[in-house]
């Protein structure tokens, strides 16, 4: 909610959901929302009560779910999707975020994480980054007031989105230059 205060630079529309801890509806709003917007890029973010930094993600697993959600419900397959890749991978490069981020001063710490926790983070994660062949992120914050502030967490949140949007945007740059010869 502090990132939609704050906004993103003036060529980036942000839309802002609040996706419910629910598999179904998980299941059936990413893809919708993939859809509705084509987005360059989605930027998840969750909370996570072990979380002490910002943690960047870098993949999506799709199978050992088995904690139920908000609903008590757990998919029976204890997948995302069937047949689906076990682990996919964000085309952003999550260490050159941090990199960038944390040599901006902010009195943030951000890491980087392998697992996303085989709960409706990692699900919805995982979901968005096979609906998307990976231009999704997602990233984990800590509680409010443990230890950051609101403010703490939007200023970090708008940097980490910004640093991902340039990275994305050079990277397009440079297929499209490679096609042009």
């Amino acid at each position: 909610k502090e990132l939609e205060k704050l906004g993103l630079r003036d060529d980036v529309d942000l839309h802002v959901y609040e996706v419910p801890v629910e598999y179904q509806t998980v299941q059936r709003l990413i893809p919708a929302l993939w859809k509705k917007h084509s987005p360059q890029l989605v930027v998840h973010v969750g909370v996570s009560g072990m979380a002490t930094t910002v943690t960047l993600e870098k993949c999506g697993h799709n199978v050992g779910y088995k904690g139920l959600d908000n609903c008590r419900f757990c998919p029976g397959s204890q997948c995302c999707v069937e047949g689906g890749p076990e682990c996919i991978d964000s085309i952003i490069d999550m260490d050159t975020v941090c990199k960038r981020v944390s040599a901006l001063g902010l009195d943030v710490a951000v890491t980087i994480s392998k697992d996303a926790g085989r709960y409706l983070c990692d699900f919805t994660y995982y979901t968005s980054l096979y609906q998307s062949r990976g231009r999704s992120a997602f990233v984990h914050v800590p509680p409010l007031g443990k230890p950051y502030s609101a403010e703490q967490l939007g200023k970090a949140l708008q940097a980490i989105i910004e640093e991902m949007l340039e990275l994305l945007e050079h990277s397009e740059d440079k297929i499209n230059c490679q096609h042009e010869h």
